[in-house]
């Protein structure tokens, strides 16, 4: 154990979000919270939970449901120097203040030819496997990815979580911070055993754009954001004797492209995991990175494991045969080997 290292606790991912954010308000006061139930109730997937207790209502501010008008009010006070945490409550409900997310937020720094900063981050849950139907269990990373202006980052792991909360805060760009709600570590929800880990005590960054191979493998190379299911399959493949390298991007924009290639280099054949839908989306722009930098990379065709264009169902069967489940992300894998 490195000597130097700084010593962690284990905690949950939604934890570790909280206390990222809550160590930020401590050290800058222009640091604040808005959005529908991040007070009193703490949030709904316990991403401000006793912020309110500790900072007031004036800094942790609970919203009437109006999208626009609160994201709308986060801009600006974005742009007036403050640095706003303000929570889009589910991915899914982007519709109703897109307006205000990319023709403003994303925008203004352009169009002010540089003048004006946008020192913003916008939370927002994703993602399904809890029955929660078409309008609540979406990622739609890829729509937020295409729109230039933005960042855009998925923590898979709490040390992430809380490593690129504290990079996000401070980055004077629009930063959109994807959490997924299975990795929340939350009691009510399908317990997931990578919900839990651990996270370096006192000031820890991630930096924005840098991916993480989160297990070393020589065979076949997933690349993916929030892991745990391609871990999961990577350990049950390797008694099988097949050694799977898994690449953590944690950040879609930017993307780090010399990553994607680095692990392809090194096992010649690759699965992309993405809980967003196939088309015109993440795992299409991987492979044409790939392609483009050179497609001899590869010694077998790629392998795609994504939601199918539809909407998510509610019925859990349906719901579970369009997610990429460990047993979609096994057959792809097996597929790519030839096995």
């Amino acid at each position: 154990m490195n000597s130097n290292a700084a010593p962690t606790r284990r905690l949950n991912t939604a934890k570790a979000m909280v206390e990222a954010i809550a160590r930020e308000m401590e050290r800058d006061e222009d640091v604040f919270v808005m959005g529908e139930d991040v007070g009193a109730y703490g949030g709904i997937f316990s991403s401000t939970t006793g912020l309110l207790e500790r900072f007031g209502p004036q800094r942790v501010i609970d919203t009437p449901i109006s999208e626009t008008g609160f994201i709308g009010a986060a801009i600006g006070a974005a742009t007036e120097g403050m640095r706003p945490i303000v929570e889009l409550m589910f991915v899914d409900f982007f519709g109703v203040c897109m307006d205000q997310i990319y023709n403003h937020m994303a925008k203004i720094h352009y169009e002010s030819g540089g003048n004006v900063k946008v020192p913003l981050v916008l939370t927002t849950a994703v993602g399904g496997g809890y029955s929660d139907g078409a309008q609540h269990s979406q990622c739609l990373w890829g729509t937020f990815a295409h729109l230039p202006g933005l960042k855009v980052v998925v923590p898979s792991n709490p040390a992430d979580a809380a490593g690129l909360m504290t990079a996000a805060i401070r980055d004077d760009n629009p930063v959109v911070f994807m959490f997924h709600k299975g990795v929340q570590g939350l009691p009510w929800m399908a317990k997931n055993r990578r919900s839990i880990g651990p996270v370096p005590e006192g000031e820890h960054v991630v930096p924005i754009g840098k991916a993480a191979v989160a297990r070393e493998g020589r065979d076949v190379s997933i690349v993916t954001l929030s892991v745990h299911h391609a871990l999961d399959v990577a350990e049950e493949l390797a008694a099988e004797g097949v050694d799977v390298e898994v690449l953590d991007l944690r950040s879609l924009v930017p993307l780090d492209t010399e990553a994607i290639l680095a692990t392809v280099a090194k096992t010649g054949r690759l699965v992309i995991v993405d809980e967003d839908y196939q088309s015109f989306g993440l795992s299409g722009e991987i492979a044409a990175r790939i392609v483009e930098h050179d497609p001899g990379l590869l010694t077998v065709p790629i392998q795609r494991v994504a939601n199918p264009d539809v909407p998510i169902p509610y019925a859990r069967a349906l719901e579970y045969a369009a997610l990429p489940t460990p047993a979609r992300i096994k057959a792809a894998v097996l597929k790519a080997v030839a096995r």
